[in-house]
């Protein structure tokens, strides 16, 4: 969920810091829901459910965002496999320990699966023109109102592309449509501002370093905010 870049642009890391806080006041809402603090219905209503569409969506764009920025000068394989690797094993972490938590609804292909392999998918956009990224980012976003009827995906190994039309018991689902259109439309707005990045550096004062700072530690607060929101609901609902 961050570029593996020494010359950061701390406007990118700012952007990350919204998102983080989006994420993380979604997941308020959700705990609050669980430990029966909220009615149930909040988790029925059309803000929560463009809340949750809004942050997912926020971190694919700002991902394929990074990923142009780092490398679309030019590949740079270690920095690149590296970042791979840790979303990789992020992601199974995830995996695994909502597995054996809530086996019923354990997330399979979640945001951080949807980023790993879009990421890869997205390689070969790097040098493709900007408007046919766009284009394909679209055309992926639109393909999700009307290809689930006509395809049909229902089998639940095929579920993480985005094309079936039954629900899905998970607690987090990101399938690659629509959401890897998303990745490219971030991947093709960096290679469209590409004149302008240079331009965009602030001048990184202490109050902007310290906001700057949850985006650069992105993936690690993804990781562990879910645990300690639930620790801190939990104690509250005691306290009282």
């Amino acid at each position: 969920m961050q570029a593996d870049r020494t010359d950061r642009l701390m406007l990118i890391d700012l952007a990350r810091t919204a998102a983080l806080l989006g994420m993380i006041a979604f997941h308020l809402r959700f705990d609050l829901v669980i430990f029966g603090i909220s009615p149930p219905q909040v988790t029925a209503t059309f803000g929560f459910y463009w809340h949750a569409r809004l942050v997912a969506g926020a971190f694919l764009f700002l991902s394929g965002l990074s990923l142009w920025l780092a490398h679309g000068a030019g590949i740079r394989w270690p920095a690149f496999w590296r970042r791979e690797a840790k979303l990789i094993a992020a992601a199974a972490a995830v995996s695994l320990a909502t597995a054996l938590a809530v086996p019923q609804s354990w997330i399979f292909f979640g945001i951080l699966h949807s980023i790993a392999l879009g990421s890869i998918l997205a390689l070969p956009f790097l040098r493709q023109p900007a408007p046919l990224t766009l284009a394909a980012g679209a055309m992926i976003m639109a393909a999700s109102y009307h290809l689930p009827q006509i395809m049909q995906w229902n089998h639940p190994a095929l579920r993480w592309i985005g094309l079936q039309t039954l629900p899905s018991n998970t607690m987090d689902l990101e399938p690659l449509v629509p959401w890897f259109g998303v990745l490219l439309l971030g991947v093709g707005t960096g290679k469209l501002l590409a004149p302008l990045w240079p331009r965009l550096h602030l001048r990184p004062s202490q109050t902007l370093r310290r906001l700057a700072w949850p985006g650069q530690h992105s993936l690690v607060i993804y990781l562990i905010h879910q645990p300690v929101l639930m620790a801190l609901v939990w104690t509250y609902l005691h306290l009282i």
